[in-house]
């Protein structure tokens, strides 16, 4: 159900906020009426659901200072300021500072309701979104797997939610192993595709007959499947390995594309593999089937650029190994700690996973640590040695951060448990918690 949205009138004189107010409820909107800029501060914030409408002379705080605010408060909130009759510097200097737009006295209502439909119209999207946002955050399946709070990662979840509320094609890139298709499926699940087909094919596991015939048709009699491009109508094709396609294959998916117009009746999002100086993706696509499908762009970044990313991927996995296989998580020294953080990851969240899962069985013969199972991965790997320059400082926090993670988790969220273990008082837990975003709720089962 759409939110309902209000019009909040700032004006020092009490006709005019009470002319403004009579008209826009006669329009169908809810208003609220403050004599000051002050009184209004009181009450507005982000997140309002609604919008402003503000004199700009006023005693006391004045209209551009009052916009000022409530653009520190909150950037997208649409602020519509009333202006005197020939007073353009102030209401240029009132759009510089982020105005939604103005009215200039004496003023038509019919403008006013007009620009106020607009600006609820806005309003209303940007909370939305910013709605849409927080759930995913707290808990979308999809990208409850995107884990990680470097800054690598959240602007990638921000990507995901920014694009995947887009219609055009997508086109993902990043090293092997950094999960370019769990993008995909995150793209296909927070859009408005969520509800229909989703196609991934392997471009790279079919020789070019093979190929051709799955993606374009027609099957062969013994299948019954549908060609992908249909099989995938109205939802998400996802192209893996697209870099692979033949110069064939290439001009029939342009010619498909071109042909589904704008919005695509089927949106295709590509997956490219090449991260190599000497060949990239636009270099192994014609460049009409390249920009067509680049127009909107995700580049996934590698697990060696995600700092202490590491570390949680690595508890994670560990606790999830430890379960299927009935034997306890194991422990991580601050030294295993510094040499997860140092290590070069080629092959990136895929090495990850398997490096888990090895630690896991290792632990439950009860030989090997993790440094081992590290040295044996990246044999040229020196101990201290890191590859991305890190101060210690650095590495101190992320260890810290693992092992009070860790704790909580073992002890199901209970403070005095963790307490006890780590010999840290209250104060000092609480503190350490809010510096690293870990929040009791979180280990409550």
């Amino acid at each position: 159900m759409a939110q309902a949205m209000k019009i909040a009138i700032v004006d020092d004189e009490k006709d005019m906020r009470q002319s403004i107010s009579q008209w826009l409820a006669l329009s169908g909107y809810d208003t609220e009426s403050f004599a000051s800029g002050e009184e209004a501060l009181r009450q507005l914030g982000q997140d309002y659901p609604g919008i402003v409408i503000s004199d700009i002379k006023m005693p006391g705080m004045d209209g551009i200072q009052l916009l000022k605010k409530l653009m520190g408060l909150d950037s997208a909130l649409p602020v519509i300021m009333i202006t005197g009759h020939g007073d353009v510097p102030i209401a240029v200097e009132a759009m510089r500072i982020g105005a939604y737009d103005f009215l200039e006295k004496p003023f038509n209502p019919d403008r006013m309701s007009e620009l106020a439909k607009k600006a609820t119209n806005a309003r209303r999207l940007t909370l939305d979104n910013r709605q849409l946002r927080r759930e995913l955050s707290d808990g979308g399946q999809i990208m409850q797997k995107l884990i990680g709070q470097s800054p690598a990662m959240e602007r990638l979840r921000e990507d995901v939610l920014d694009l995947g509320q887009a219609d055009g094609h997508v086109l993902i890139e990043g090293e092997t192993g950094t999960g370019k298709t769990l993008i995909a499926h995150a793209l296909h699940a927070v859009g408005s595709r969520a509800g229909k087909r989703f196609v991934l094919l392997p471009c790279a596991a079919m020789d070019e007959t093979a190929l051709m015939k799955r993606l374009f048709g027609p099957m062969d009699p013994e299948d019954s499947r549908l060609p992908a491009m249909e099989e995938a109508r109205g939802g998400t094709l996802v192209l893996e390995d697209i870099e692979s396609l033949s110069d064939a294959a290439q001009a029939r998916l342009l010619s498909v594309i071109n042909d589904q117009g704008t919005p695509p009746e089927t949106r295709i999002v590509a997956i490219c593999n090449l991260q190599d100086e000497g060949r990239t993706c636009e270099t192994a696509l014609r460049s009409d089937l390249f920009y067509r499908l680049a127009a909107l762009r995700i580049t996934v970044p590698p697990l060696r650029q995600r700092g202490e990313d590491i570390l949680t991927l690595f508890t994670r996995l560990s606790e999830q190994y430890a379960d299927e296989y009935g034997c306890d998580t194991p422990q991580v020294t601050a030294q295993e700690a510094a040499q997860l953080l140092q290590a070069p990851w080629p092959g990136n969240v895929r090495q990850l996973i398997n490096l888990a899962e090895r630690a896991v069985l290792q632990s439950r013969r009860g030989t090997g640590t993790i440094a081992s199972l590290l040295m044996n991965d990246h044999e040229d790997m020196q101990p201290v040695m890191t590859t991305e320059g890190k101060p210690l400082k650095e590495y101190v926090e992320a260890f810290e951060r693992m092992l009070i993670d860790n704790t909580m988790r073992r002890h199901k969220g209970s403070i005095s448990a963790v307490m006890d273990e780590l010999c840290l008082p209250r104060r000092t837990l609480n503190e350490k918690m809010a510096k690293y975003g870990l929040q009791r709720s979180d280990y409550l089962d």
